[in-house]
């Protein structure tokens, strides 16, 4: 299936790597641009003249502007008003609603992942999932805004969202009471046998200074040596390039991170270890990093960082697979164009864009007892109509391998619960550090 739509404000709906402009770029006009603008103009004045109803020019000027934008990428867009305010929101990580990312897919609203912990989350609402009533009215083929609008609300409101799970033979319905969803961009406990948990939820300000005061935290309440550490990046959508760069020095003492390459004079920029902070705060430990289809953008940075570098073992599932860099750029008071700007790529010079990150080890979602149907249906990079494709080239090949059956995860989402087992790929992650040495897991030379 393909994406037909993206909300114009797709910082919150899917993966960005967002940086702020410094300074704008402004392209000179070629002079074979002038015949193409006179056509523009020469349809403006038909419409004007000949609609069967006057048009405000504010609506045609917003759609020649949508209409631009919409023909680069799905990562680009035009945002003012609402669409403007999402963005900040997703920045201050704070709102009251229920919790969701979303896109609009030939006319349905889809469930791109629910934010952990969010009321949606506790409802129990997956990743794939279709929402296609609100309240019990119909919101297929409709405006997305709208729809988003609708299920944002008061703390303490509740909404019934009508719910088609691929896989499943009936729809069904949910009651969520909308909550004040702050975000929280890290969370951490320590599991048995000292090894600490590290979920990071979205990259906003200061995600590098948590992830270290929770490691602290984790040395503190640990009864001896910490004998290893997980670091849970799965369904996050992305956010600030810098806090990416800030997350993967903090395991890292040399060598690049990232790089990020533009057409615009001041967009090809190198990030290297040692620039935010000093040393691998967990010299010695073994890392592992998990990731799945919702992993993406700033995620992915981290990910493929510590991958190409050695310093983590990758687990999970493929990555979402978006490696473009979206730059906002003002555009007075109450306007700005978020544009894609560069695409970045990983130490080893490889681009996630499309092919997403292979895990070193695959893990399947074991405990979700949807999870296979709705794999068939999981949203990527490379699903999304008008996206980038990788300019280094992806063989199909290397995609292939999601899908060959593992002989150590045949056990079914019914035989875990028997178990205690609510979370297979962390509990996989955890036993693999229990019962291997420092040396046997993904370390640098």
């Amino acid at each position: 299936m393909k994406i037909a739509a993206l909300l114009r404000s797709a910082a919150l709906v899917t993966a960005v790597a967002l940086i702020p402009a410094t300074t704008v770029t402004m392209a000179q006009v070629d002079g074979r641009a002038g015949p193409e603008l006179a056509k523009v103009f020469a349809v403006y004045q038909r419409i004007q003249a000949n609609y069967v109803e006057p048009v405000e020019d504010e609506v045609l000027v917003r759609g020649m502007i949508d209409g631009m934008l919409s023909s680069l990428d799905p990562h680009s867009g035009y945002l003012d008003g609402s669409d403007l305010q999402r963005l900040t929101t997703l920045i201050d990580g704070n709102y009251s609603g229920l919790g969701l990312s979303v896109i609009l897919e030939d006319g349905a609203v889809k469930v791109i992942s629910p934010f952990k912990g969010s009321p949606a989350d506790q409802q129990g609402i997956k990743a794939g999932d279709f929402i296609t009533h609100l309240d019990g009215d119909l919101i297929y083929g409709g405006d997305l805004d709208d729809a988003v609008a609708r299920m944002r609300g008061q703390a303490g409101t509740s909404i019934k969202l009508t719910i088609f799970r691929p896989g499943r033979d009936q729809p069904f319905e949910v009651d969520v009471t909308r909550g004040v969803i702050e975000l929280e961009p890290v969370t951490h406990a320590l599991e048995a046998g000292n090894v600490g948990v590290i979920s990071v939820n979205e990259f906003s300000a200061d995600v590098g200074t948590d992830v270290y005061q929770a490691w602290q935290s984790l040395k503190e309440e640990a009864t001896g040596r910490m004998g290893g550490l997980v670091l849970d990046l799965r369904s996050n959508p992305g956010g600030s390039l810098d806090e990416a760069v800030a997350l993967s020095d903090l395991f890292l003492d040399s060598g690049r991170i990232v790089s990020q390459r533009g057409r615009a004079r001041g967009e090809t920029l190198l990030y290297d270890a040692e620039t935010v902070f000093r040393g691998d705060m967990a010299e010695g430990i073994p890392v592992i990093v998990l990731i799945d289809a919702g992993s993406a953008s700033a995620s992915e940075i981290v990910a493929g960082a510590l991958q190409d570098h050695r310093r983590a073992l990758v687990m999970g599932q493929r990555s979402f697979g978006k490696g473009s860099v979206q730059s906002l750029l003002p555009l007075g008071p109450d306007a700005a164009l978020k544009l894609t700007t560069a695409r970045y790529f990983t130490p080893s010079g490889a681009s996630v864009q499309e092919g997403g990150i292979a895990p070193d080890i695959r893990v399947p979602q074991l405990s979700d007892p949807d999870f296979a149907l709705r794999e068939r249906f999981q949203t990527r990079e490379s699903d999304l109509r008008g996206h980038l494709v990788n300019e280094l080239g992806i063989d199909d090949a290397e995609l292939e391998d999601d899908n060959i059956e593992d002989p150590r995860f045949q056990l079914t989402a019914e035989q875990l619960e028997e178990q205690g087992i609510e979370d297979f790929q962390l509990h996989y992650a955890l036993e693999t550090l229990r019962r291997t040495t420092a040396s046997s897991v993904a370390l640098r030379d």
